[in-house]
């Protein structure tokens, strides 16, 4: 399982979204005027995964985030399954995988102790049952642990600068305004004022977005849940306590010290957080890096205990889902769009989702390969899922046991509250808007994922192994942020058409045909369930956009009628292709 993630702060407040039309003062330098593409307001993971795939597209992209440099303090360490998918297809899970916190020696995840001092380790790592990755079998990537936020972000900042995004640290946008055709937006930052015109915003300026509440856009949900909590970031040697054990979260029960112990690296670098009491007259002010240090001494057990506090982090649990996902040229993405408590690591990675889901719907509306329709389907598929994730992260944040049980006992636990298991949220979820011809909306399992990676429109593409290869190649891996046509090995006709259909509409469709040498099933076309002569055309995404399960009377006929429907390509104005 994943550890939990944590309520990122917003990632930079615009004042109250009206541009500033007055003049400037004498002696004030003329203000930069810069036009670019897309805008992506906040630069924490989900602003710099979206950078990333823009600019794998080609599509110009700027972002502008307040902060001087990515946040060292993690705010979120569990990364999903999905999005390990997302880096391995940007080529840099490697890269993160380095700098993952090692947890293949050991079962142990969340155990409770008064302090950790008074916990067996040894025992506890004995008695805890075999960690199962219920992700085994359907992603072809795994890292080896949980990855601080921090250092996540900077690999995701190398990567998106190295394919062309421009990302601005210690840049705010204080104002912006939309029309039919641009957003115009000025920014703040260290070399002084600058006007950005834009074809698109991408809001991903966190939990209290100020482009949200100026375009008021309205929220649903719970929101403030709790007591306020401190997360403090602190350096010790920990290893006579824990023996070089590895686990996901320690439950400190002592009532002067009750907390959560979580390691960053899993030798000195560590999470403490705890709550404090809203109607005790405190404020975060009050809990100093000396205070902090001496109540981790309590957690700990040890009074005399060296350690260092790097930095101390007030956060508050949320949750919230925006109305609107989308208002004109405005799209809100992360925790902008959607705010989901901790337990279960459902915040971060749907929001990285999100990014993936928009990158190349914008790119084929700026290379005039899709009508604005298709931006459409982002609120429509993502909103969904949005609300699924919040939902079962409160039930879970009611009862942590739904997500933690395993076996029989788990699954009548879940099904008696309503809950639905972790694999599935994270990976089992489909999408039903107009980018997806034919919907199969229906889960077949809220348990188990593999029914649910069935080829069906609408959910993602399933993972086999390809033969020959030795569990190297995917056939994730035939997708790489293009359209994909997989047929049948009696298929012979699709790659024909999808190349002839590509040069009519000018948009690139790779074609592939999965002949029988897939490992694990006996028919690889019965898998996805089409047969031998059928097809799927996969999104860039990943997700089935459609499926044919026979062979067509007249092939290039119907897939140009099935992308022109998907792409709203009745509308499309006529572009120069370049980004997509």
């Amino acid at each position: 399982m994943l550890s939990s993630d944590i309520d990122a702060p917003d990632e930079g407040t615009p004042d109250d979204g009206t541009p500033d039309e007055g003049t400037p003062d004498e002696g004030t330098p003329a203000t930069e005027a810069l036009d670019t593409d897309v805008l992506v307001v906040g630069g924490s993971t989900v602003g710099l995964f979206t950078a990333l795939f823009l600019a794998r597209m080609g599509v110009r992209t700027l972002v502008a985030e307040r902060h001087p440099a990515p946040l060292a303090h993690p705010r979120a360490m569990g990364i999903g399954p999905r999005t390990v998918e997302l880096l391995h297809t940007a080529g840099i899970a490697d890269a993160v995988d380095a700098e993952c916190m090692d947890m293949r020696g050991g079962d142990l995840q969340m155990f409770a102790t008064p302090t950790l001092a008074e916990a067996d380790l040894e025992a506890l790592s004995a008695q805890a049952p075999p960690r199962t990755d219920a992700f085994r079998d359907v992603t072809p990537r795994h890292l080896r642990g949980t990855c601080p936020q921090g250092r996540l972000d900077k690999v995701i900042t190398a990567a998106a600068r190295g394919a062309g995004a421009r990302i601005e640290f210690g840049t705010e946008m204080v104002a912006f305004a939309q029309d039919d055709a641009r957003v115009t937006a000025q920014l703040t930052g260290p070399d002084g004022p600058v006007e950005v015109r834009a074809r698109y915003l991408v809001a991903a300026d966190g939990a209290r977005s100020g482009v949200r509440e100026s375009l008021g856009i309205g929220t649903s949900g719970p929101g403030v849940i709790g007591d306020p909590l401190i997360s403090v970031l602190f350096h010790a040697d920990l290893g006579e306590f824990t023996g070089g054990r590895p686990f996901t979260v320690c439950d400190i029960t002592t009532p002067e010290a009750a907390g959560g112990l979580l390691p960053v690296d899993g030798d000195r670098e560590w999470i403490y957080a705890f709550r404090y009491p809203r109607d005790a007259g405190l404020t975060s002010d009050d809990f100093t890096p000396q205070r902090c240090a001496e109540r981790i001494r309590a957690a700990v057990g040890r009074e005399d205990l060296p350690l260092e506090v790097v930095s101390i982090l007030p956060w508050q649990v949320r949750g919230a889902l925006a109305d609107r996902f989308r208002d004109g040229r405005v799209f809100l993405a992360g925790d902008a769009a959607h705010v989901i408590p901790p337990v279960g690591a459902f915040g971060m990675n749907t929001g990285a989702a999100d990014a993936h889901n928009l990158a190349w719907k914008l790119a084929y509306v700026l290379g005039g390969q899709a009508g604005e329709a298709l931006l459409d389907s982002y609120e429509q598929e993502r909103r969904p899922v949005a609300a699924t994730a919040l939902q079962q992260s409160m039930l879970r944040l009611e009862d942590p046991s739904l997500h933690w049980q395993t076996g029989e006992q788990g699954r009548r636990h879940r099904a008696s509250a309503g809950a639905v298991n972790a694999p599935v949220i994270h990976l089992g979820y489909r999408y039903d808007s107009g980018a997806v011809i034919g919907p199969v909306a229906a889960l077949p399992s809220t348990e188990d994922v593999e029914p649910d990676l069935d080829g069906s429109p609408g959910s993602r593409l399933p993972h086999h192994w390809l033969a020959p290869g030795g569990r190297t190649r995917s056939t994730l891996d035939l997708v790489d942020y293009r359209f994909t046509l997989l047929a049948g090995p009696d298929g012979a006709a699709w790659p024909k058409a999808a190349a002839e259909v590509a040069s009519r509409l000018g948009v690139p469709v790779d074609a592939h045909l999965v002949e029988a040498a897939v490992e694990s099933v006996p028919s690889w076309a019965a898998a996805v369930g089409i047969e031998d002569g059928g097809a799927l055309l996969v999104r860039p995404d990943g997700f089935v956009g459609w499926r044919t399960r026979a062979p067509a009377a007249d092939p290039e006929a119907e897939l140009a009628e099935v992308l022109t429907a998907l792409l709203d390509r009745a509308r499309a104005p006529r572009g120069s292709g370049r980004p997509a």
